[in-house]
């Protein structure tokens, strides 16, 4: 694998890099934070239609650009830094790589265009108790057979941007399957039906959480009806199919998040330089003194280390290495852990006053702690990586 940036791979990374940092960073994340929706529209559309990143990974038939999990990771990657408060990891790593994956030929047609242009706001909901090794409840999101469609019953918890989302993919085990893949098949959910039996059948609640800059939501479904062509692929004789499409869209979802979380620990990590090369005690900068030099050096360490694991993961996503499952969670492994930890250095380095409101370095504090456990945290990805190594 060659590990070097193309050129093309690097003139998209000082594109989205130069672009972010003139329309992103803290302070639109600030406002974005105050907002209904948690993230700008206007945004969302130039950096979905505009600059055509949300068709990244998407086929060009369906209105993408055909690029691939590498260019997704570099993407994420200066998200990351920028603090970008957007649906991207919703719409683009979640839901359109589901469709992309297990959905029928006029099915990625009638859907993927939509989020390619920025029309459609989705995600992938009911995929909480797959990402963890100790779920609470596997069985959280159930669907069986009525007449010439389906039932969906069950809550879905900690579905990104789940509040707004046009359509949502849910992923759901039969009502009367065993507790495993037997039985999974995903289902897509969108906002335009208008039934009052369909609406009574849905209801979504944002949960409040610690970081305001990913905004998460409760997903119910009260016996949601559902057509026969609203399951993707076939809910019976695809089930074992729909497993494995649901364990690739996590696998990719997982690499592209470690990429962003690479991102904000390496913008904590220059944070963490530039207000040591500035603030000055006992005569001289914080940054000369040689506890804080290793501490910094440290975090070096621990944030190139992450990037290594996560390209290597996207490098085996692009071509469909079997290795992906090991990878991907290795990757968020160690990217999650890096992340807290120069959030955490970065922090202790600001002082006191890195955790007030007029710091930034608290808004990646609180993002790196929450990512931490987003499609699951790190001890659940070491203990699948144990689990792939035989162990």
């Amino acid at each position: 694998m060659n590990f070097a940036f193309t050129e093309e791979q690097q003139a998209l990374c000082e594109m989205a890099r130069a672009f972010l940092t003139e329309h992103a960073g803290p302070a639109a994340a600030r406002v974005a934070m105050e907002s209904e929706l948690g993230h700008d529209p206007k945004l969302w559309r130039r950096i979905a239609s505009e600059l055509g990143w949300a068709g990244a990974p998407l086929p060009e038939k369906y209105g993408g650009s055909g690029l691939g999990p590498v260019e997704v990771a570099a993407l994420m990657e200066r998200m990351g830094e920028a603090l970008l408060c957007s649906p991207y990891l919703s719409t683009v790593c979640l839901a359109a790589n589901a469709i992309l994956l297990a959905g029928s030929d006029a099915q990625k047609s009638a859907l993927l265009p939509g989020i390619a242009k920025g029309e459609c706001i989705a995600s992938l909901a009911g995929c909480d108790e797959f990402a963890s090794a100790t779920p609470s409840d596997a069985d959280a999101v159930r669907w069986r057979s009525a007449g010439d469609g389906y039932r969906l019953s069950g809550v879905s918890r900690f579905v990104p941007d789940g509040h707004c989302a046009d359509t949502l993919i849910v992923a759901a085990a039969h009502a009367e399957g065993e507790r495993g893949d037997a039985g999974i098949a995903l289902f897509v959910v969108t906002g335009e039906e208008e039934e009052e039996e369909v609406v009574k059948g849905l209801v979504r609640k944002p949960l409040p959480t610690m970081d305001a800059t990913r905004r998460l939501a409760q997903i119910e479904f009260h016996d949601l009806p559902l057509a026969a062509d609203a399951v993707l692929g076939d809910a019976h004789a695809g089930a074992t199919d729909s497993a494995a499409h649901l364990e690739r869209t996590l696998d990719l979802a997982t690499v592209a998040l470690a990429a962003e979380q690479v991102g904000g620990a390496q913008r904590c990590l220059d944070l963490a330089v530039a207000h040591a090369g500035e603030r000055v005690q006992f005569g001289r900068t914080i940054g000369s003194f040689q506890a804080l030099k290793h501490k910094m050096a440290d975090m070096m360490v621990q944030v190139e280390a992450a990037r290594s694991a996560v390209y290597y993961a996207a490098c085996a996503a692009a071509e469909n290495s079997r290795d992906l499952p090991r990878l991907a969670s290795m990757a968020k492994a160690v990217a999650s852990d890096a992340y807290r930890a120069c959030a955490a250095d970065a922090l202790q380095i600001f002082g006191g006053a890195g955790f007030t409101w007029e710091y930034d370095i608290h808004l990646y504090f609180k993002r790196a702690r929450s990512s931490a456990v987003l499609l699951g945290d790190a001890t659940c990805h070491r203990e699948r990586v144990a689990r792939e190594l035989g162990l």
